[in-house]
């Protein structure tokens, strides 16, 4: 029930990202930039069908996977220690400058906002409290999804109610519920790379689910012959995310089954829910237990097509949402935006924090920032502060630590290479005088 509750919520966190702009969990805040943009260019129906298919083939694929390679990928996982941790995290940063639409500048100072977010609450390693400044509420940090309802929702919700949205173009007949061929033919790259992709990030710890799905979309920018389309509403912007989110939910099992070792907090609570019923996850689980490994695996092959059998049938209705007057649809949006952060942990500051980071996401939509960096930097900030300190620890205080252990070192030589293609993409070429041309 909880492996199917995990996987059920990677597949249909899409649907209000492309309907209504607001993620169904973190993992989907990527699947918003070109996912709603395809909605209200009335191919709302093509993008669910995408994420579905997408979802589906990089579910089975990476079950299968999950069958066929989890020990030694396990092992291999086992390797990893803070340092290495340390430049993922610093190359994780460098992919950020990937997710950009417009200036790497304001990517970047999105970036650091999202750290200092991050910072926000109890130090992990001395214990002191930071940028709390007496409010007992910030104790725990700030909320991931209060701030995406804010960042996303209440932030569309301004923007719409300010500039008067025309129905026009929401209520336009979707001449296509389906992927057509031309979506196949864009998508099957994205689709096949982002199981490859999610898979593997979904064995190492962290949240694997949402930095999957930002690395995904950052691969398929850089790659794509149309890489200046990202975020106007192109099915590959959907169709990767989707697939490599999906996938590394197998991904975390990997280490659960063979190591015992729990990758993220839904991975955690699998793992007390193992050890409830007396069964001790590790190496010996499998011949221990057998028919629970491969009951497990079975139940993913069953749920995933039953996710598919279930969301296929009622893209029309869903497409449907798209057609209600924005004056009648924007109270309910704000109502499941208030439900969802205050549902979390039943606190009336989570929905303060909501409020206040939907005010400052509309100011950022005016000033033209983007707001999936900062959601991705809070979601690797605290990973990234607790590896370069506890390296440092390690080493006494030594940076060559980051330089003398291999995995780290390409780590950080594909860090330098990443950053120098981008300032070398970005940099201005000056024009000739039309005398001259």
């Amino acid at each position: 029930m909880l492996a199917g509750i995990y996987y059920g919520s990677m597949y249909g966190g899409s649907t209000t990202s492309i309907l209504v702009n607001i993620p169904g969990e973190a993992a989907s805040v990527v699947t918003c930039l070109d996912g709603y943009q395809m909605a209200r260019k009335g191919r709302a129906g093509a993008a669910l069908g995408m994420s579905a298919f997408g979802s589906f083939i990089a579910g089975t694929l990476s079950i299968i996977a999950l069958m066929a390679i989890a020990p030694p990928l396990a092992k291999a996982a086992l390797k990893f220690g803070p340092p290495e941790f340390f430049t993922l995290m610093l190359l994780g940063f460098i992919l950020l400058s990937y997710l950009s639409r417009g200036s790497m500048i304001k990517t970047f100072m999105m970036a650091v906002v999202g750290v200092i977010v991050s910072c926000v609450g109890v130090d992990f390693i001395s214990g002191k409290s930071r940028f709390v400044y007496g409010v007992m509420a910030l104790e725990d940090g700030v909320g991931l999804i209060p701030l995406v309802m804010g960042l996303f929702g209440i932030s569309e919700i301004l923007i719409n109610v300010e500039t008067c949205v025309k129905q026009e173009i929401l209520r336009t007949d979707i001449k296509s519920m389906f992927p057509n061929g031309q979506d196949w033919k864009d998508s099957l790259g994205p689709i096949f790379r982002g199981t490859g992709l999610g898979f593997l990030i979904g064995i190492l710890p962290g949240p694997g689910n949402v930095t999957a799905s930002f690395v995904s979309y950052a691969l398929e920018k850089r790659i794509s012959k149309k890489s200046t389309e990202f975020g106007t509403g192109i099915i590959e912007g959907v169709a990767g995310p989707e697939s490599a989110n999906n996938a590394a939910t197998s991904g975390t099992f990997v280490s659960l089954f063979t190591l015992g070792i729990p990758t993220s907090a839904v991975s955690a609570l699998l793992l007390g829910a193992l050890m409830i019923h007396g069964m001790q996850p590790g190496p010996l689980l499998i011949g221990k237990s057998p028919d629970l490994f491969w009951g497990l695996i079975a139940s993913m092959y069953v749920g995933n097509a039953m996710l598919l059998v279930l969301n296929l049938p009622l893209i029309p209705l869903w497409v449907k949402i798209l057609k209600i007057p924005y004056p009648i649809l924007f109270p309910l949006i704000m109502m499941f935006c208030l439900i969802g952060a205050y549902s979390v942990d039943y606190k009336v500051a989570d929905l303060i924090i909501m409020n206040i980071f939907g005010v400052l996401g509309y100011l950022m939509k005016k000033c033209k920032y983007d707001g999936a960096p900062l959601i991705l930097a809070c979601v690797i900030g605290p990973m990234f502060e607790n590896a370069l300190r506890q390296s440092l620890m390690l080493s006494h205080g030594e940076f060559m630590i980051f330089f003398t252990r291999p995995i780290s070192l390409v780590f950080l030589i594909a860090t330098f290479l990443l950053l120098s293609t981008a300032l070398i993409k970005r940099r201005p070429v000056a024009r000739l005088p039309e005398s001259e041309v």
